[in-house]
């Protein structure tokens, strides 16, 4: 079993509130929008990171991290890109290929809304974390954690957060 927690847009924040639940984890995914690099450093000194770049991330996020990261987490097909969009209304850069290379599990960020949805036409679930940073339109800050045991994902929670003034 693996635990995992997913944010994203973080833009540049990383606080003790984040850390407590990074400790808690095996792994954390970063869904982009990482802002400053020293997000993604203290994580991955405690925890593997596995990340993607979002619109805002410069060039040394770009070379760090791809756009679209396509991976396997125990039986679980995982495709995490920024701008995805979800069922229904997939971006345009996933839209053909998400029918074809269909992933168990596709995470995108970008809205800072938070989105758990079954696409039942292409039998996937579908998250977005929402924004963990202070940075943007939501009200709360919000990550996911939830485990992987074999091909399944079980125990989802949402975790939430007060902005920072």
């Amino acid at each position: 079993m693996t635990k995992i927690l997913l944010l994203s847009d973080t833009h540049s924040y990383i606080g003790d509130d984040i850390i407590k639940y990074v400790q808690q984890a095996d792994e954390v995914w970063h869904a982009g929008d990482i802002g400053d690099l020293k997000v993604t450093d203290a994580i991955k000194k405690l925890k593997p990171l596995r990340a993607v770049y979002g619109n805002i991330d410069n060039a040394g996020a770009r070379l760090e991290f791809p756009e679209h990261l396509k991976f396997r987490c125990e039986g679980v097909k995982v495709w995490m890109t920024h701008i995805g969009g979800y069922p229904g209304r997939y971006a345009q850069s996933v839209r053909n290929q998400i029918k074809t290379h269909i992933p168990d599990l596709f995470i995108s960020g970008h809205s800072h809304i938070l989105k758990v949805i079954n696409d039942k036409k292409l039998k996937l679930l579908h998250m977005n974390p929402g924004a963990a940073g202070n940075h943007g339109f939501h009200k709360v800050r919000t990550m996911l954690r939830f485990e992987i045991s074999g091909n399944k994902i079980l125990n989802l929670e949402v975790i939430e957060f007060k902005r920072n003034p």
